[in-house]
C-alpha cells in the first residue's frame, strides 16, 4: 500500500489479538451447554491448536507476499489467478464479510452484557415500520458506530488503543486462567462430556467446530497489516506465531478456570453473565468491573475487525478483484470508502438480524471457506512456484500439514451448513446472506472487468 507508513512492530500486531476472548465467551456458554464442559473445552483447545498450524502456513506466505495488504485472502488470490481467476474475489469477499461484520456481533453481545448486569427491566422500545429497535439494539448500534470512528483515525492511534485496552482484558483472562493452581473453590466436579458416538458424535464435534473456527482461527489478524510492519520478514513472523502460541494458552486454560469457579450449569447458562460471576466466585465482588472490562474489550475488538475487513477489500480493488472505488485512500492512508461500507452493512444486521450466533454464522460460512482456499493456496504456489523467493520457507512436511487443514475444514464447512438443526444457530436466512455475499463478488468482478475495457 504506496500512502501507508511502516509504523508498526511485531507487538502491536500481537496486540490486535489480545480482545480475541471477547470472541471466545460469546459461543463459550453455548457450546458447554450442548456439549458439556470437557467435551466443549477439548474442542476449543483442538481448534486454537488448529490456528497455531495455520498461522505456520500464513508465515510463508505473508512473507512472499509482504507488499500485499488485506490478510490470507489475497494470498489465495496469487495462488489461484492462473487457475481460475474468479476464485479471487470469492475467497476476498468470504474473508472480508466474515470481518466486517464484527462490529454487529460484538455490539450484540456487549448489549446483551450491558442489559444483564445494569438495565435488566429497561422498557425501551421503538416501533418502526419494519423493524423494532430496543435499548439492546441502541448499544449494538453504539459500538457499531465506536469502531467506525476510530476505523477513519491513523493506525498508529488506533493500534495503540486497541492493545492498551486489550491488555486490560488479558488481566482479568490471565487471572481465571491460573485459578486451577490457586483458587480453593476451583472444581471439575460438575464438569460432564457429552456427545454421541461414531458419525453421530463426529458429525456434532464439526458442526460445533465450525462455529469455533469463528474466534480460534481469528489469530490470523496480524497477517492483514503486513505491509505496515516497520521490519517485514521478522516482524510478520514473530506476530503470527506469538499471537497464535498466546492465543493458544488462552483457550485451553481461561475456560478451564472459568467453569471450575461456577461450575458447568452456570457457565452454559448465560453465555453474557458468566464472567461477572466467575469474578464474584472469585473475589467475592467486582462484577461490575469486570462488565466494564468485558465490555471495553469488545469495543476494542470490533475495531479490530473493521481495520482487516477495509484492507482487504482496498487490496483487492488494487488487484482488479472489485471495482476502482474501493481502491482508494485518504490523506492519511485510510481506505474511509471500504470502512464506510462496513459500518451501513453491520447497521442492517443489528436492525433486521439482531442475535449474535446468527450473524456468526453468515460470516462464518464465508471465513471457513477463504481458509479453505488460502491453505490450498499454499500447496499451488509450491507446486507452480518452485522456485519462487521466499524469505521464509517451511520444510516440506508443511504440504501435509496443508492438505491435512484443507481437508478438515471442508468438513467444518460441510457440517457447519448442513448442522444449524445440532448447535441451533444458523438456518435459511443466515445462509442466505452468505450465499449473497459470495454472488455479490462474482458480480462486482465482472463489473471491475468492463471498467478495465
Amino acid at each position: 500500500m504506496s500512502r501507508q507508513s511502516r509504523t508498526l512492530r511485531w507487538w502491536d500486531g500481537v496486540g490486535v489479538t489480545f480482545s480475541l476472548p471477547a470472541a471466545l465467551f460469546i459461543s463459550l456458554g453455548p457450546s458447554v451447554g450442548a456439549l458439556g464442559a470437557w467435551t466443549a473445552l477439548s474442542l476449543w483447545g483442538a481448534m486454537a491448536a488448529v490456528a497455531v498450524l495455520y498461522n505456520g502456513l500464513y508465515v510463508e506466505m505473508g512473507a512472499m507476499f509482504a507488499d500485499k495488504s488485506g490478510g490470507i485472502a489475497l494470498y489465495a488470490n496469487e495462488a489461484w489467478r492462473t487457475r481460475a481467476a474468479r476464485i479471487g474475489p470469492l475467497a476476498t469477499y468470504a474473508y472480508w464479510f466474515s470481518w466486517a461484520t464484527l462490529p454487529a456481533i460484538l455490539g450484540l453481545y456487549a448489549a446483551q452484557v450491558a442489559m444483564r448486569q445494569f438495565w435488566p427491566t429497561s422498557p425501551y422500545i421503538l416501533n418502526l415500520r419494519f423493524v423494532h429497535v430496543d435499548a439492546s439494539r441502541c448499544i449494538a448500534l453504539i459500538v457499531v458506530l465506536f469502531s467506525w470512528v476510530l476505523g477513519m483515525t491513523r493506525l498508529r492511534l488506533t493500534m495503540t488503543v486497541v492493545t492498551l485496552a486489550g491488555a486490560l482484558l488479558m488481566i482479568p483472562v490471565a487471572i481465571f486462567a491460573l485459578c486451577p493452581l490457586t483458587a480453593h473453590a476451583w472444581s471439575t466436579a460438575s464438569f460432564s462430556w457429552r456427545i454421541g458416538t461414531g458419525l453421530v458424535g463426529t458429525r456434532t464435534a464439526l458442526a460445533w467446530c465450525f462455529v469455533m473456527a469463528w474466534s480460534a482461527y481469528a489469530v490470523e489478524a496480524p497477517a492483514s497489516f503486513i505491509p505496515e510492519y516497520r521490519e517485514t520478514v521478522r516482524d510478520t513472523q514473530r506476530a503470527l506465531r506469538v499471537s497464535a502460541l498466546l492465543l493458544l494458552v488462552v483457550f485451553l486454560f481461561a475456560p478451564l478456570g472459568i467453569g471450575g469457579l461456577i461450575g458447568e450449569r452456570a457457565l452454559a447458562g448465560d453465555s453474557s453473565g458468566f464472567l461477572p460471576a466467575a469474578t464474584r466466585a472469585l473475589f467475592g465482588g467486582g462484577g461490575t468491573a469486570s462488565t466494564l472490562d468485558l465490555i471495553a474489550a469488545v469495543l476494542v475488538r470490533s475495531v479490530v475487525g473493521t481495520a482487516p475487513a477495509g484492507r482487504t477489500l482496498y487490496q483487492s480493488a488494487c488487484e482488479g478483484l472489485t471495482i476502482r472505488q474501493f481502491g482508494v485512500l485518504s490523506r492519511d492512508g485510510l481506505p474511509v470508502r471500504a470502512v464506510t461500507l462496513q459500518f451501513a452493512i453491520n447497521v442492517a444486521l443489528i436492525l433486521f438480524v439482531g442475535t449474535p450466533l446468527s450473524v456468526i454464522v453468515a460470516g462464518n460460512v464465508g471465513y471457513v471457506l477463504a481458509h479453505v482456499l488460502a491453505v490450498c493456496g499454499f500447496l499451488l504456489l509450491r507446486r507452480d512456484r518452485p522456485n519462487a523467493h521466499r524469505p521464509i520457507r517451511l520444510s516440506e512436511h508443511w504440504r501435509v500439514v496443508a492438505a491435512v487443514l484443507a481437508v478438515f475444514d471442508a468438513l467444518l464447512l460441510i457440517a457447519g451448513i448442513t448442522g444449524s438443526a445440532i448447535t441451533g444457530y444458523g438456518g435459511l436466512a443466515e445462509f442466505a446472506i452468505a450465499a449473497d455475499v459470495l454472488a455479490m463478488s462474482q458480480v462486482l468482478y465482472s463489473w471491475r472487468r468492463f471498467q478495465d475495457r
